[in-house]
């Protein structure tokens, strides 16, 4: 060491830095010389597309081409494969530097589960939306005698009633029951003649029976203030049952009734014709 330094002090000053300066210029030229060799600076890639492969042979194409592999996420879609790549970053066809790490989304195995919703009383439109959003599909459709038409009366998973909670794999088919939009039973039409479209309105809507058309029976300035002259169907029909009397005409809850209104409210005999 002592050599060294005596070398060095015998030396001029400009001597000893340009020596100096000159190691630095080697120094950084070995540097960015071997900086390609380093970081593969230069060496590209095209990223081949492996999406919809599964994951052991898509890890394998890559790994062969010179890229690390990372399984970044997965999720679940019951369209495709179980264990397939279902998104890849950097995207096929990308140009990237060699050794670059490829991040794949995978299709998982299992599905997930999720709680069964309670969609009884919703409209069949709002519980197919209400399934879609949790991952859920509506199977088949039928209905059963009810006033409350369109509305879902039950709810089934595999044929059989499913209590919401009820945990289910996402992508079942739910099933619905829904509501005909008429009762079950047989009731007497009701008897509006006589009433005003108000009074009548606010009768059939106690009985779950609905006003389909309303027409006027001559010039009406206010329909709301007019009177029901006639109605179909009528209260009773032509039959004679066995007492000698007009057998009453029959109707199920939810149907609909066609009302004639008037600015006269009709003879009290024609009331009384419809109500007897």
């Amino acid at each position: 060491m002592s050599l060294i330094h005596k070398y060095i002090t015998s030396k001029p000053l400009w001597v000893n830095i340009l020596a100096g300066i000159g190691i630095l210029f080697v120094l950084v030229f070995l540097f960015f010389t071997s900086l390609s060799w380093l970081t593969g600076f230069g060496k590209i890639e095209k990223v081949p597309s492996v999406t919809g492969q599964n994951i052991v042979a898509a890890k394998k194409l890559l790994e062969d081409k010179g890229f690390d592999v990372m399984i970044q996420d997965s999720v679940y879609i019951d369209s495709i494969a179980r264990q397939a790549v279902v998104r890849q970053s950097p995207e096929a066809d990308a140009t990237v530097k060699a050794g670059r790490t490829i991040y794949l989304t995978v299709n998982r195995t299992i599905p997930p589960q999720v709680e069964m919703p309670n969609l009884a009383g919703f409209s069949v439109k709002s519980a197919e939306m209400y399934l879609q959003s949790l991952g859920l599909k509506m199977g088949d459709i039928s209905y059963k005698p009810d006033i409350a038409r369109n509305s879902v009366l039950e709810q089934l998973f595999n044929d059989a009633p499913i209590k919401p909670g009820t945990k289910i794999p996402i992508g079942s088919v739910i099933s619905f029951v829904l509501g005909s939009g008429m009762g079950g039973g047989d009731m007497d039409v009701p008897n509006v003649v006589g009433m005003t479209l108000l009074e009548a309105r606010n009768y059939l809507s106690t009985m779950n029976v609905n006003i389909g058309s309303v027409l006027a029976a001559g010039a009406i300035k206010d329909s709301a203030a007019s009177f029901v002259v006639r109605q179909s169907p009528e209260v009773l029909t032509d039959s004679i049952g066995a007492n000698g009397l007009r057998v009453p005409n029959k109707m199920k809850q939810g149907q609909l009734i066609d009302l004639y209104i008037g600015a006269v409210a009709p003879p009290k005999d024609t009331v009384q014709i419809q109500r007897n």
